[in-house]
């Protein structure tokens, strides 16, 4: 990661500092407002540097420990970036409507998503032959709605650990769902929401595609190397495992030739006293006495 000065250029340089008109301000955001000019409030990047940076390192002990974080972003200037960055680490994803209940009645949601890639099974198996054209393009067109809301949870087995979200304000149901549940939420706040409605804030702009660009990739970066933490974690325990294994099996074939040398010596030393016994046991000339 990059030291503070050299991101809050960056930040500078994307434009994460410029709020909301003066007027729609929420007042709980006076903590992270620098300044205001011409009527529009400035947010302070020193404190955006130090939120992102707590917020990234906790996203990233969640992803170390193989935990879910769902992505959420569905306004227009955010949704192809969400998705591209969820992508990338293999994170589920909202860019389109957010369903209502998707968190809090999560089970009938996972039912929708069955539904969904069972129609795309049986269309691609050739399940649907014999039924009408007409019948087999509507199913079609309820697959495609379906994916378009529901593919990017369709890997999503249970309820997220956490939910990194792009304006609070316009994704007020799925924070909603997330509280009540105990979910942990990460969200880019800026100056016309109430910081305290998300347990990590992220002070910025939410509007501009350059803003919400580089905090989501920051993001992305620390929850890729979480995740790339957790393989290495992996392998290096398999790799004791394994040396485990192979001290245990040389220890037992060592205690077997061991074993086996002992056997030899007490047959070796058996034989000699037998042969002793023979020879006591006959008189001179070779006869018995």
């Amino acid at each position: 990661m990059e030291n503070n000065t050299s991101l809050q250029q960056q930040l500078l340089e994307a434009g994460v500092h410029f709020g909301h008109l003066k007027k729609k301000w929420n007042p709980k955001m006076l903590p992270y407002i620098f300044a205001e000019k011409k009527g529009i409030h400035i947010i302070d990047l020193n404190k955006t540097v130090e939120c992102l940076q707590e917020s990234a390192a906790a996203l990233k002990q969640v992803a170390r420990s193989g935990k879910k974080i769902l992505f959420v972003g569905t306004k227009k200037q955010a949704k192809d970036i969400v998705m591209e960055s969820a992508k990338k680490v293999n994170m589920p994803y909202v860019t389109e409507r957010w369903l209502g209940g998707m968190l809090t009645n999560f089970n009938t949601v996972r039912k929708s998503v069955k539904k969904m890639q069972s129609i795309e099974k049986m269309l691609g198996d050739g399940s649907f032959d014999s039924i009408t054209k007409k019948e087999k393009l509507t199913l079609n067109r309820d697959r495609e709605k379906m994916e378009k809301v529901l593919g990017g949870i369709a890997q999503l087995g249970r309820v997220p650990a956490a939910l990194f979200i792009i304006d609070i304000g316009h994704e007020h149901i799925a924070m909603a769902e997330a509280k009540r549940l105990g979910v942990q939420t990460f969200g880019v706040v800026d100056t016309n929401c109430d910081p305290n409605k998300v347990d990590f804030a992220i002070p910025a702009n939410d509007d501009a595609t350059k803003s919400i660009a580089i905090i989501v990739n920051y993001i992305t970066a620390a929850i890729a190397e979480g995740l790339a933490e957790r393989q290495a974690a992996k392998e290096e325990d398999a790799e004791e495992l394994d040396n485990e294994k192979e001290k245990r099996a040389e220890k037992l074939e060592a205690e077997a030739a061991a074993e086996d040398g002992d056997r030899g010596g007490r047959r070796s030393r058996s034989g000699s006293g037998q042969r002793r016994r023979t020879t006591s046991s006959r008189g001179p000339g070779g006869g018995r006495k």
